[in-house]
């Protein structure tokens, strides 16, 4: 019942920010953040109900899914109540529905709830957020450059009219990345500290995954603090550190559950 109302209202809010953008009108903003917060409080209670089981707590792939996306769409929201941002929903929302969807036809399949320590769960928790947020950032690069595009081509379509000025926007991206990067290290020491016997859990690809993913985050971020690093070549790493920890998270996770039907 929580699932279906959650897709509902982000499908609402959806269509009422699609309209906005149509008409070429920064109007219905405070409805579309009113809707999603709606959205965003339903899904909770459904994260809830479906992750902390009577059994212990279920983070296999399809619970997991609507919680990253949970988490992404937080942010927006969050971002939003500062800074004119609320367009980035356009991309956002579908994908909360999608993954909800996902949970909807597939959850019934998970693998047995784990009883886990709370340092694990810790380090589940800043995962979730780190991958989150470098998503978000993912996102605003994509969006930067395709801004940048259409600005150097002198031809903006009127969905770039309703953003914030490009450094704005570059401003924000780099801000992500920093956030984005604490958590994650926090999550890899974390994970050193509370998640024993890496191999016996098929954890030890993760793991090289996500310090590659981490270290390219790195050197984006002294290439742009030493060298000013900006535009194409800021996107191509950031692309590149996200197609890792997509791979370290999902990816894994994916082939495990999935494919070797494995914990």
């Amino acid at each position: 019942m929580t699932v279906t109302l959650a897709i509902s209202l982000y499908c609402a809010a959806w269509f009422l920010l699609l309209r906005s953008l149509r008409s070429g009108r920064a109007k219905g903003r405070r409805e579309i953040l009113i809707i999603a917060a709606a959205a965003l409080v339903v899904q909770a209670i459904s994260l809830y109900q479906n992750i902390y089981t009577p059994r212990g707590i279920d983070v296999s792939f399809f619970r997991i899914l609507p919680l990253f996306s949970w988490v992404l769409a937080l942010m927006v929201l969050v971002s939003s109540l500062r800074k004119p941002l609320h367009n980035l929903f356009i991309i956002i929302l579908p994908f909360c529905v999608l993954t909800l969807l996902a949970e909807l036809y597939f959850g019934t399949q998970s693998l047995t709830p784990l009883n886990l320590s709370t340092g694990v769960a810790t380090h589940v928790v800043l995962s979730i957020i780190a991958y989150s947020i470098m998503a978000m950032a993912t996102v605003q690069a994509l969006i930067l450059a395709f801004q940048d595009a259409q600005i150097k081509a002198k031809h903006p379509t009127g969905m770039i009219r309703l953003l914030p000025p490009l450094q704005t926007m570059e401003t924000l991206f780099f801000e992500m990345l920093w956030v984005g990067q604490i958590t994650l290290t926090l999550s890899l020491v974390s994970g050193a500290f509370f998640v024993e016997n890496l191999f016996a859990q098929h954890l030890a690809h993760k793991t090289v995954l996500s310090v590659l993913a981490w270290l390219i985050y790195g050197v984006l971020l002294w290439g742009r603090f030493k060298r000013g690093w900006r535009g194409h070549l800021a996107t191509r790493w950031a692309l590149s550190g996200f197609v890792f920890l997509i791979l370290a998270y999902f990816g894994s996770k994916f082939v495990l559950e999935l494919v070797l039907e494995r914990v």
